[in-house]
């Protein structure tokens, strides 16, 4: 079987997410990468030096820039007369552009999978991960969206793929990219730190957020999360939402900050390898998942942590 794996990427580097998705792909045969942009042959030379891959097709087009779903579905469209498979991380941008190539293939698109069984078989999350599926397809071609947390990267050198120029059709006429307005920020990014630290409601406002978790996420070099609650209440931007409909995340350390610890929030954290929670109710749900459970009032443990970190 040959697969082909779609590389996200900003058209300078690529993204962690992708290690991921081809550890994935691995299991089910000969890994082929994708990347399509504009002035990014240097993510190609990149993505050609993951270990594992057999093949980079490099699509370097101004329609391709920024990865508009209605230019780039028609081009793996194409590419998939000669692979069984396509994959995407199960990003934002991943999400976006999966079931329009499975609409164009007409075929059933297979969501956020986190193991693979067999050549068409799959296990997923269902009801905010409180159930596993186990998944078989019957399509002729696999249109495959990969839970990043759920699979080891792959070595990011010691391959040595060949790159090959493809040609797409470029710009479908069916949308313009207007403009985008992204946070930066210096600390790591959500998705792949090491160390997250998250608020919740309890943090009152966006300016007690910012004096109580932003100073230890600076010592421990975590990244920031937070709640959707924190989130709905314009603590925080949207992008540091962590949940089912936030992003999923399985850091090292996850600590929990003044989070009851709600099914939708669990669902996008309960995978990390140790979660520290701090709570004054003895009975909220996050102590449940939680290897460390400090109950006790936020505003005084937090600022006593963090001055002896």
């Amino acid at each position: 079987m040959k697969t082909l794996v779609w590389v996200e990427h900003d058209n300078a580097s690529m993204k962690d997410a992708t290690l991921a998705t081809v550890t994935a792909a691995s299991k089910l045969g000969e890994v082929h990468l994708l990347v399509a942009g504009s002035g990014c042959r240097a993510v190609a030379e990149q993505a050609a030096q993951i270990a594992g891959v057999g093949k980079v097709h490099l699509a370097d087009n101004a329609a391709y820039e920024h990865g508009l779903a209605e230019n780039v579905a028609p081009l793996i469209v194409e590419l998939m007369g000669h692979h069984d498979a396509v994959l995407f991380p199960a990003t934002t941008t991943g999400k976006n552009v999966a079931p329009r190539v499975a609409a164009l293939l007409d075929v059933m698109q297979l969501s956020d999978i986190i193991s693979v069984e067999g050549e068409k078989t799959f296990t997923r999350p269902i009801y905010a991960g409180n159930a596993i599926a186990t998944v078989e397809s019957s399509d002729a071609r696999l249109v495959i969206t990969v839970r990043g947390t759920a699979f080891e990267k792959a070595a990011a050198t010691g391959g040595s793929a060949a790159i090959e120029d493809v040609a797409g059709a470029g710009d479908a006429g069916l949308s313009s990219f207007v403009g985008a307005e992204v946070a930066k920020s210096e600390r790591p990014e959500l998705t792949s730190a090491k160390i997250i630290v998250s608020g919740g409601r309890a943090l009152k406002d966006s300016a007690t957020f910012e004096q109580y978790i932003m100073p230890l996420a600076d010592k421990l070099g975590a990244a920031v999360g937070a709640s959707r609650a924190a989130v709905d209440a314009g603590y925080v931007p949207n992008d540091y939402q962590v949940g089912q409909t936030g992003k999923i995340v399985a850091p090292e350390v996850y600590i929990a900050v003044g989070i009851s610890g709600a099914i939708q929030h669990l669902a996008g954290m309960k995978d990390s390898k140790t979660i520290i929670a701090i709570n004054k109710d003895e009975d909220a749900p996050i102590f449940q998942v939680a290897d460390i459970g400090l109950v006790a009032d936020l505003f005084n443990a937090v600022p006593e942590l963090t001055s002896k970190l």
